[in-house]
């Protein structure tokens, strides 16, 4: 055989090795990591003994068994399932940050810790039988702390300590959150066992749909072979999406502290924006520096961003949900930042406010800047329990068009513009000015309406107050002093017993205090 030949034989095997390698293996083609059986016997000796010390419970653990209580009082009877989530290929090896499903943190009480892929359980027990006197008991499935002596400690990526550091053990978890747990080996047989139809005496089964879709299979199989309708299957579980939402239009008193210690971080982060404002000025991308800086603040006292930052400046302070932030900063221009920081328990600040990107406002920027002020603050001047949520934005709104109106920019009255049939003054204030807040940035998203838009307000509700004028360069129909300026005022709002309290009002809001706040920092 030829040199020549040998080499054609030896690709044409190496290639036909190559297809025969299923692809989800090949991402580890780049290492070598030895499988001898001196190395696996080597890496599972001389290990310090593994820790025994329990930790103590968490504080959100007696919150999140009340919650459990009150999911389990409406579902009395039925298997409910809640799942994390799984972790979401970035690139190849490489995952996303993992964040739990909303609903499942709020129902654990478990914040930014390794669970990926683990599943809450509430199994149905007789009425009052169940945990705290409740008609279920709850268990946490998930991937415990794989001992040193196994090949998961140094050979799984995704959930080996060497790879990614400890995870709990089932006793710790236990004891954190107060809930019995189990291995992820034994969640199929507890979400599967006599689960079917009610009708032929099986247990009914509730999901609450996230992205796992491991978990999503498993359930819609096991309702397929007990015979169970797909389509009143999935109204079910959106039953239970839609009440796990409404559970937290309320918010108890240790979410409303997590909610001020993510405002508290949001307005250092803010603080930190207007003191790289001037390395920003004239950079041909000075939105991401404007960017970053805030981001280095979530990360710094966080867990992340509660939501992709909008810095946005001079005419893309328009767009309502800039966040490519390439753009330039420029003398003159205001600046438009809305930004949160998410606290490692999940629960996030949302903030915004429009800084003069030189320190002063100029007498048309400050003319639009206080009628927007003065919206936000009408809104909030009658925030109480007993008003319906849909009043805030009527409110605000009152006062826009007046202003509008008053510069000549309406083509109706004031009237006809806040009418129905009118509604002239959206073409400038486009968005909603208020949505609720807390471990989603638009938190209770699945909330019925007549519980979120026409609901009454609560003491314990937080969600923000959010007026804002955009016109835009292109705005024909706006005197040219105006375009390119876009504005918003956002704040964060905790109904009381007796009234309201802004939770953001430490951040400077008026005119004159923006701009005394702006020269203090850059100052020092």
């Amino acid at each position: 055989m030829t040199e020549q030949n040998s080499e054609k034989t030896t690709l044409e095997t190496s290639g036909a090795e190559q297809e025969r390698q299923p692809l989800h293996e090949r991402v580890e083609n780049r290492s070598q990591r030895p499988n001898s059986d001196a190395f696996r016997a080597f890496m599972g000796s001389q290990w310090a003994p593994a820790r025994t010390e329990l930790p103590e419970a968490d504080a959100s653990a007696e919150h999140a068994a009340r919650r459990r209580a009150a999911v389990s009082e409406r579902f009395q009877g039925e298997r409910l399932v809640i799942p994390a989530g799984q972790l979401k290929v970035r690139s190849n090896d490489t995952d996303y940050r993992f964040r739990p499903h909303s609903a499942f943190a709020h129902l654990t009480g478990l914040g930014v810790d390794h669970e990926p892929d683990a599943v809450l359980v509430l199994e149905p027990t007789d009425a009052g039988a169940g945990d705290e006197g409740s008609s279920h008991a709850a268990t946490l499935y998930f991937r415990p702390l794989a001992g040193r002596d196994t090949e998961q400690f140094y050979a799984d990526a995704r959930s080996g300590e060497f790879w990614i550091g400890p995870r709990p053990t089932l006793a710790e978890m236990a004891a954190r959150t107060g809930l019995r747990t189990a291995s992820l080996e034994e969640l199929e047989v507890a979400v599967t066992k006599d689960a079917g139809s009610p009708a032929a005496g099986q247990v009914q089964l509730r999901l609450l749909r996230s992205d796992d879709a491991d978990m999503l299979q498993l359930v819609e199989s096991t309702r397929s072979a007990a015979g169970v309708d797909p389509a009143e299957a999935e109204a079910q579980d959106g039953e239970l999406a839609e009440f796990a939402s409404e559970l937290r239009l309320v918010k108890d008193e240790w979410e409303i502290e997590q909610m001020r210690e993510s405002v508290a971080a949001t307005i250092a982060g803010f603080e930190d924006i207007v003191r790289v404002l001037p390395r920003a000025i004239g950079h041909h991308r000075g939105e991401r520096i404007v960017e970053g800086a805030f981001f280095s603040r979530a990360r710094l006292e966080g867990n992340d961003l509660g939501y992709d930052t909008i810095a946005a400046s001079g005419n893309n302070a328009t767009i309502l949900h800039w966040i490519r932030n390439t753009g330039d900063v420029q003398d003159g221009e205001l600046l438009l930042v809305d930004a949160g920081v998410e606290a490692d328990s999940l629960y996030t600040a949302d903030i915004t406010r429009t800084l003069p990107v030189n320190g002063t406002f100029t007498d048309i920027q400050r003319k639009a800047y206080q009628a927007v002020l003065d919206a936000a603050d009408a809104a909030f001047a009658i925030v109480k329990p007993g008003i319906r949520f849909r009043e805030i934005h009527a409110e605000a709104m009152k006062v826009l068009v007046s202003r509008l109106h008053e510069w000549g920019l309406l083509p109706v009255s004031v009237e006809e513009a806040l009418s129905e049939d009118g509604q002239h003054h959206r073409r400038w204030m486009p968005h909603g000015t208020s949505h609720h807040l807390g471990l989603d940035v638009h938190d209770c998203a699945q909330a019925k309406r007549e519980l979120y838009l026409d609901g009454v307000l609560e003491p314990g509700m937080v969600f923000t107050i959010e007026p804002g004028l955009y016109f835009k360069e292109e705005d024909l129909a706006v005197p040219e002093e105006y375009r390119g300026m876009g504005i918003r005022i956002e704040d964060d709002i905790l109904v009381t017993e007796d009234g309201a309290e802004n939770l953001s009002a430490a951040l400077p809001r008026t005119p004159d205090e923006v701009e005394a706040w702006m020269k203090g920092l850059q100052q020092h």
